[in-house]
């Protein structure tokens, strides 16, 4: 059986990075745990100050398959590439004609470039299509 894991991000604004990649991943915030009907509302529950509410987020698979992503706020910005990044399969893999996956990443661009993400570079090579971006708050990703 294989380890469960999450992937956790380091950024300035837990609460916008986490509603990007909902968007990008077609995941939901993460809803407060039972018997609160808000964050807020848990978080006072805990006696957390309210200066330390916008410290994370999360985004979760609204189906529970995928991984949980996390979001934590640090104090210093992002300074170098990634390490880790992630490969999000919007194109429809390697059954479906490459025009069709070409279409398919240019409307998730779109899509994202609206919320808050920029277009890098793109790559046809050996008959794969991919075209690395960047949140709003510069961790490179490719769409494929």
């Amino acid at each position: 059986m294989a380890t469960s894991f999450q992937v956790t991000f380091d950024c300035a604004n837990p609460a916008k990075l986490s509603e990007f990649w909902a968007i990008a991943l077609d995941y939901k915030i993460q809803e407060p745990p039972p018997g609160f009907e808000s964050w807020p509302a848990f978080l006072k529950a805990q006696n957390v100050p309210e200066e330390k509410w916008d410290s994370a987020s999360a985004a979760v698979d609204p189906e529970g398959k995928g991984p949980r992503l996390f979001f934590q706020k640090v104090p210093e910005g992002k300074t170098v590439k990634n390490r880790v990044h992630l490969d999000v399969n919007v194109g429809g893999g390697h059954g479906t004609p490459v025009m069709e996956r070409r279409q398919r990443v240019n409307r998730k661009i779109e899509q994202l470039t609206g919320a808050g993400a920029t277009r890098v570079s793109e790559y046809n090579e050996m008959g794969e299509f991919w075209v690395v971006m960047r949140d709003p708050e510069g961790n490179e990703f490719c769409l494929q």
